[in-house]
């Protein structure tokens, strides 16, 4: 397995509760953690994992960041210290936003009770890198430790990033994923100004009254290694980062590019990255944000990059039951991706009962589903794309 970057541990806060498992087994089961418009983690408390002092230091995004890592650092088997040398061990985490609940409560309280009272910790608490160095001094990672902030597709570019940095022998683990708590009023009223939220309150991808999205919060982290090290020290791989590709619109800051065809490319990437024709693929976890404009863009990239193979591959969209994480949203939809090859069991896009015809011929998840056997293990492709024109592709496939 030389040269492999594999998967040893996973760990997620979202709007389902807290956990990877819980993830996937409630997403399976058709249920929603959209309540009210949002989705948030009711279920996260903050004193599993940190003091008082440390909650009263760090945002909630951090927070998430930290919760998240600490069930993936267990279930990798990593004790107080990393089982490589401290500085072949790099951290990186996508963040859109990162500290914005820091920023507006510490705006309020400067025009309220004005500079005197604004808390000196405010920097270290709203800095988008907070959830890395954080991560980095409390598990002393003492590689390359980075913040990828790039919008919606932040957290699946940390991914790129950690398989990057193994496969160029820069690191033989890479701690990655994304963290984001923006279920602010300034940022439900920016989105919201801009047309991007449902209006109803109702979001559903891929459906004829499809309105916009949902806003979510939660983090994903995945622990990525080297699979001869990972072997050696006698892990338990739960799959392999096969593929990853990423390129840019160059067209808007925020509506996709109308042919898709950068959105296109990055697919193709990956799937050359990973050197598997498009038949291979078993499962589509799509962006899926419940926006015509996406929806539209996104079926036909995959249209142009998968041709034929779409048709038949089952599709859908975590955004439907969890909300849009922002930045943090590519981690949490890699781990539901590999969760569902590794089960063999794909989640629906909840609510769908009228798909949109003018997608065209696709395989909707409407009720769960399950995966044939595949010989090496299934194989999932999850897309990101964010403002700005970023577009992300990643091939996960399940140890077999």
């Amino acid at each position: 397995m030389t040269g492999q970057v594999v998967v040893t541990g996973m760990g997620v806060i979202s709007a389902l509760g807290v956990g990877a498992q819980v993830l996937h087994e409630r997403a399976v089961a058709g249920d929603s953690g959209l309540d009210d418009g949002v989705g948030r983690c009711d279920s996260f408390d903050w004193r599993g994992v940190l003091t008082r002092r440390e909650a009263h230091r760090t945002d909630r995004f951090c927070q998430f960041a930290i919760a998240a890592a600490d069930e993936a650092l267990h279930q990798a088997g990593w004790g107080d210290q990393p089982p490589y040398p401290a500085e072949r061990v790099g951290c990186v985490i996508g963040s859109a936003i990162g500290g914005i609940a820091t920023i507006e409560s510490q705006l309020e309280a400067l025009r309220r009770d004005g500079p005197d009272y604004v808390s000196p910790l405010s920097v270290p608490m709203l800095m988008a890198n907070a959830a890395a160095a954080q991560l980095a001094i409390r598990y002393q990672f003492r590689g390359e430790a980075s913040s990828i902030v790039a919008a919606c597709s932040g957290g699946a570019q940390a991914i790129g990033a950690g398989l990057r940095a193994i496969r160029t022998g820069e690191a033989d683990a890479v701690v990655v994923g994304g963290a984001e708590a923006a279920l602010t009023p300034f940022t439900e009223a920016i989105f919201r100004s801009a047309g991007a939220l449902s209006p109803t309150g109702r979001s559903v991808p891929f459906d004829q009254k499809r309105d916009g999205f949902l806003l979510g919060e939660g983090a994903a982290v995945l622990v990525l290694e080297r699979a001869d090290a990972a072997e050696r020290r006698g892990a338990t791989i739960l799959g392999e980062v096969l593929g990853y590709g990423a390129t840019t619109d160059a067209y808007h800051l925020t509506s996709p590019e109308p042919n898709a065809s950068l959105a296109a490319k990055a697919v193709s990437l990956a799937l050359a990255d990973a050197q598997l024709p498009a038949a291979d693929i078993d499962y589509i976890n799509a962006h899926g944000t419940g926006t015509v404009l996406n929806d539209l863009a996104e079926t036909r990239a995959l249209r142009t990059a998968l041709g034929e193979a779409l048709t038949s591959t089952p599709i859908s969209s975590s955004k439907s039951y969890l909300g849009h994480l922002l930045g943090a949203a590519g981690a949490v939809e890699a781990v539901a991706t590999l969760q569902a090859l590794r089960h063999r069991t794909v989640p629906p896009t909840h609510g769908l009962t009228e798909p949109d015809e003018r997608l065209g011929p696709l395989t909707h998840v409407v009720r769960a589903a399950s995966l044939p056997v595949r010989e090496g293990g299934s194989v999932g492709l999850s897309t990101s794309f964010g403002f700005g024109g970023h577009n992300v592709a990643l091939l996960l496939r399940a140890a077999s």
